[in-house]
């Protein structure tokens, strides 16, 4: 969740899938700081700082060609349905192959995507339609990409909360800069200097990921079938995975609210809104202070291990509803940015538990459909709220639908706190000690309470 952040641990199976102890790959305790962890998380990093200084350049370039609030949020969506429609068809692709090899080839498409949109604002053509079709293409390479990034955590680290929450610090870090490197951009060259830029950092990520040497999976997980047959009987057992795991689709369904109310229109029209009233570097200040924040998150998610992850990520959450609401009451931009700040703890925070209950709350060999039914559902709504955001701020006024925005990110907390096996769940390295152990559960089923335990 996207989204898209991450002890003995086990799998909703009571396997172990990753850990303090040694896994089953033939390994042993692996520290979260190594070579090749290094080279994920500078991938990680870069793509993520070039992803920050998309919005500014999407929302500067279009209106500086006579586009609105609508356009930038169209823009937005076309990339977004494109990985949500497909991701799932992702994960399945990233267990029958290399996730490694699948990384690194969605950058390369990227890195040619974001170069051809560098040359269509360098040169001043700029017609929606194709602004949108390179977005898609975009959509489709990420959704090829982000189903190898759960299962690649776990392969590189023990420590599993540790290294979502290092990678959540790199990226929250490359937040903080990017959009004021954008807004730079923007100031002294063009929108097409800020795409060249965002070119360039895919090219650094397939470059990390090429020398990246993954440990070999554990023995034992399973080779998948060939043939239209085996795929959609992988599609198929990832979707009972999925639905078998009470926590796992509670929180996605609560997502869909989220992203139609709070995260689809939040970010085109704060985009527009401060861009258009105080300029791209006021823009690009702002985020950078969201940036900030999620830096703050995921220094919490290194400290605090709580025993029930997502609900204390859920109550994290509540800080979310600073950023829209700032920003729709017209506050100065001090105001709106030191609420960015505190929106981007909250979600931080968040995403780290999250991201580390599914790694280790899901068995290994499905994990990659895992995740992507994971995104998939994350982010299935939010190209509709992106799409509406424009028809809503001309019927209500962009303040208006941000105040709603704000107040929805009051409810979604509340939603995911309402439901038993959300806020109930057992952090798995707790679980896995045994039903013995201090604050073991008792007759407490691994990964999911509402579910039986699997054979």
């Amino acid at each position: 969740m996207t989204g898209a952040g991450d002890d003995i641990v086990a799998g909703a199976d009571g396997g172990l899938v990753g850990g303090s102890a040694k896994r089953g790959d033939g390994g042993g305790e692996r520290p979260v700081w190594s070579r090749d962890f290094a080279l994920f998380f500078v991938a990680r990093a870069v793509a993520r700082l070039g992803d920050t200084m998309l919005p500014v350049a999407l929302a500067a370039g279009l209106l500086e060609h006579g586009y609105g609030a609508g356009a930038v949020g169209l823009a937005m969506a076309s990339t977004a349905a494109a990985f949500a429609g497909l991701v799932v068809f992702g994960g399945v692709i990233a267990d029958r192959f290399s996730t490694r090899k699948l990384m690194i080839g969605a950058d390369l498409v990227r890195l040619g995507t974001q170069s051809l949109a560098a040359a269509v604002f360098f040169t001043g053509h700029v017609v929606l339609w194709e602004i949108c079709a390179i977005g898609f293409v975009n959509g489709v390479a990420g959704a090829v990409f982000q189903p190898g990034v759960a299962s690649t955590v776990p392969r590189l680290a023990s420590d599993i909360q540790g290294a979502n929450g290092a990678i959540r610090i790199a990226e929250s870090a490359a937040q903080l800069a990017g959009p004021a490197v954008a807004g730079l951009l923007v100031g002294f060259t063009s929108p097409g200097g800020v795409f060249a830029a965002h070119a360039a950092t895919y090219a650094v990520s397939a470059l990390c990921l090429l020398l990246l040497r993954l440990p070999p999976l554990a023995p034992g997980s399973r080779s998948p079938g060939h043939g239209t047959g085996a795929f959609k009987a992988d599609l198929v057992e990832g979707w009972r995975e999925f639905r078998a795991r009470t926590w796992l689709w509670g929180v996605i369904a609560v997502w869909c609210l989220y992203m139609i109310a709070v995260s689809g229109p939040t970010t085109p029209l704060v985009a527009t809104q401060v861009v258009q009233q105080h300029g791209p570097r006021a823009y690009g200040l702002i985020n950078s202070a969201l940036g900030a924040g999620t830096v703050v998150g995921g220094l919490l998610a290194l400290r605090l291990r709580p025993r029930r992850m997502l609900r204390a990520g859920a109550i994290a959450l509540f800080a979310f509803a600073g950023f829209p609401a700032t920003v729709g009451a017209g506050l100065g931009v001090p105001a709106m940015a030191a609420g960015a700040a505190v929106a981007g703890v909250g979600m931080s925070f968040w995403g780290v538990m999250w991201a580390t209950s599914v790694q280790t709350q899901v068995p290994p060999d499905v994990l990659n459909r895992i995740h992507a039914y994971d995104v998939a559902g994350s982010l299935a709504m939010m190209p509709v709220g992106q799409a509406l955001a424009g028809p809503a701020a001309a019927v209500l006024g962009t303040g208006q639908v941000l105040l709603v925005a704000g107040a929805m990110s009051l409810v979604v907390p509340v939603a995911l706190l309402l439901v038993p096996a959300i806020r109930g769940l057992i952090r798995a390295d707790v679980i896995a000690v045994g039903p013995n152990a201090p604050n073991a559960p008792s007759g407490a089923p691994m990964g999911d309470r509402t579910c039986p335990q699997k054979s």
